[in-house]
């Protein structure tokens, strides 16, 4: 198996186990805990593969799926038993799980669009799309706000972890090391982010915030 491809089960893995803590967050049940970690683990590769008018990953390779549902199951037999883990420690979880699916799938997706001839900065939209839409999808259906309205460091790390691949693989770098660079990249950006409370600046003020006293 090739590393991209562990790569690849890797981030759908993560995905998964925070796709099932946020559904543990909201109080859901065995099937809940499946379906909101197959979306968040499955999601962006079949928006990206759907977009590229290639086989959807899982369909060929229902190994994925399986993926998803041992993690799940994983989530929630952690959940049941003992009392299950505090609101704190779900909530770090899905953070640094997140982090992690963030930057891997931004490669994954990156890499897969390079390998199919398109045009560079098409691998970096594919490689943008894959790391944050399962995560946009899972936060709709929890009923949390989307990312993409907050001025969280996200989207930006998925973006430099893509970049820094395809921009590696421009430059001659073997595949092995622009792919290892590229979630160093973006994970690095995304654990700063979370670590030291870096944001982006915001234009104006939010139409739902009171104004300043």
């Amino acid at each position: 198996m090739s590393p991209l491809v562990l790569l690849d089960y890797a981030g759908v893995a993560v995905f998964a186990v925070s796709g099932a803590l946020a559904a543990g967050k909201r109080g859901g049940t065995a099937i809940t805990f499946a379906f909101f970690a197959a979306v968040t683990g499955i999601g962006g590769g079949t928006l990206r593969d759907l977009l590229l008018d290639v086989p959807v990953f899982w369909v060929v390779d229902p190994g994925y799926v399986a993926v998803c549902v041992a993690g799940a199951a994983l989530t929630w037999a952690a959940a049941a038993g003992g009392g299950g883990p505090s609101a704190a420690w779900r909530r770090s979880a899905l953070l640094w799980l997140d982090a992690v699916g963030l930057a891997a799938y931004a490669v994954v997706g990156a890499a897969k669009a390079a390998s199919l001839g398109v045009a560079p900065l098409v691998c970096v939209v594919m490689g943008v799309l894959t790391a944050c839409f399962g995560g946009i999808v899972r936060d709709v259906l929890a009923g949390r706000p989307s990312v993409l309205l907050s001025k969280e460091i996200y989207v930006t790390a998925a973006l430099l972890g893509a970049l820094t691949f395809v921009g590696l693989r421009l430059l001659g770098s073997p595949a092995i090391w622009a792919e290892g660079f590229g979630v160093l990249a973006g994970f690095g950006l995304r654990a700063a982010a979370l670590g030291w409370g870096w944001s982006l600046p915001a234009f104006g003020r939010a139409e739902d915030q009171p104004p300043p006293p």
